[in-house]
């Protein structure tokens, strides 16, 4: 009798392994003791109550030696979960491992560098049988990534040869050119990069400009994009290049000027060095903030009840005596101080660091009290 219920077996069988193989299976069986004789269009038919399924699987746990020795023979072709592409062009050798000699043919064009495809299995498997490799997918989730390394172009890079081709269209060269919306584009990591822009147009009473960005770059095909934006006036603004508390003077290196879009600058900002520099802060500022001119003022160099020295000036006649300031005071100012001798409180400009001038012939305020002169 036909075994007609397991003939799926021995054929899948006879499919994977070749006619070859099966034969050296069946004399492997027949030398175990297996009593079947016939081969016939692919079917086997047992001679004596031998079940098939046992026949099958002695057959093949004979023939385990043998197997392991043909996969050994060569190596299997394996999809590479992750890959790298570096070239315009994908090859075999880039999807599998083990590709032989077929590896670098050449499947398509490369992504663009910085993006990655998805190769899925089905892909996979179709490229696998087109390039005669023994190699079918384990399962449906089996998939290459295929990546391709890249680097953006800076935007300064961008920016520097675009000033230039505006400027000789008539933009102001202290504008901040805004093109909303811009992505630096993508370029091989290696390669070199030269950039150009043509069919510029800029309108002086709006301000705008269009202008269409040409990049070449080895390894890649030309990048042309279409630009357009606006010349944005701007203001010099004087910053602060570090913290600083209230009542600290602004030194050399605490202050740097850069420019604001026009719009961005508040009235009353300081717009020059000068104005910053040698002034003392009214108020604490943090890095990077603009500098108000209200915020900044003469440093001071008489405090309250610093002990100051008195000077009385006149034609043929200097006097100094020792006193102490009773307000606060920068150069030039007039603040009220006490003669310690005399315990009169007068007034006096202030000349210097803990130097007061008294006018000859300045008439006392009021003579201090006993609390005053304690403080």
């Amino acid at each position: 009798m036909r075994g007609a219920g397991f003939a799926a077996g021995p054929e899948a069988l006879f499919a994977q392994l070749g006619r070859a193989l099966f034969v050296e299976l069946r004399d492997r069986a027949v030398a175990m003791g297996a009593k079947f004789v016939r081969l016939r269009a692919g079917h086997l038919e047992p001679s004596h109550s031998v079940p098939l399924r046992c026949l099958t699987l002695a057959a093949l746990l004979a023939a385990t030696p043998f197997l392991a020795t043909s996969v050994r023979a060569q190596d299997m072709a394996a999809a590479r979960p992750m890959a790298v592409v570096d070239g315009e062009t994908i090859r075999l050798a880039d999807l599998f491992d083990h590709a032989g000699p077929r590896g670098d043919a050449v499947l398509g064009a490369a992504p663009a560098p910085g993006r990655r495809i998805i190769i899925e299995a089905a892909q996979l498997a179709a490229i696998a049988r087109l390039h005669g490799l023994a190699w079918r997918p384990l399962g449906t989730n089996e998939r290459v990534v295929l990546e391709r390394p890249g680097r953006p172009v800076t935007r300064e890079a961008l920016m520097e040869p675009l000033r230039a081709e505006l400027l000789a269209l008539g933009v102001d060269p202290e504008s901040e050119l805004d093109i909303p919306g811009l992505v630096p584009p993508m370029v091989p990591v290696q390669s070199i990069v030269q950039i150009a822009y043509e069919g510029s147009h800029f309108d002086p009473a709006t301000q705008r400009f269009s202008t269409t960005l040409v990049i070449l770059a080895e390894g890649q095909p030309s990048l042309r994009n279409r630009l357009a934006g606006r010349a944005l006036p701007t203001l010099p603004v004087v910053v602060a290049t570090r913290r600083m508390v209230l009542g600290e003077v602004v030194g050399p290196g605490d202050a740097q000027l850069i420019r604001l879009r026009a719009e961005r600058v508040r009235p009353g900002t300081a717009q020059h060095l000068d104005d910053a520099v040698g002034k003392q802060l009214r108020r604490p500022v943090g890095t990077g903030i603009a500098l108000m001119s209200a915020d900044l003022g003469p440093p001071t160099l008489v405090s309250r009840n610093d002990p100051v020295m008195l000077i009385l000036e006149a034609p043929g006649l200097s006097l100094a005596a020792a006193g102490r300031a009773m307000g606060t005071g920068a150069l030039g100012q007039v603040v009220p101080v006490m003669n310690l001798v005399s315990r009169l409180i007068v007034e006096g400009r202030v000349i210097g660091p803990g130097r007061v001038r008294v006018t000859p012939g300045a008439a006392p305020l009021q003579r201090a009290s006993l609390g005053d002169t304690a403080r």
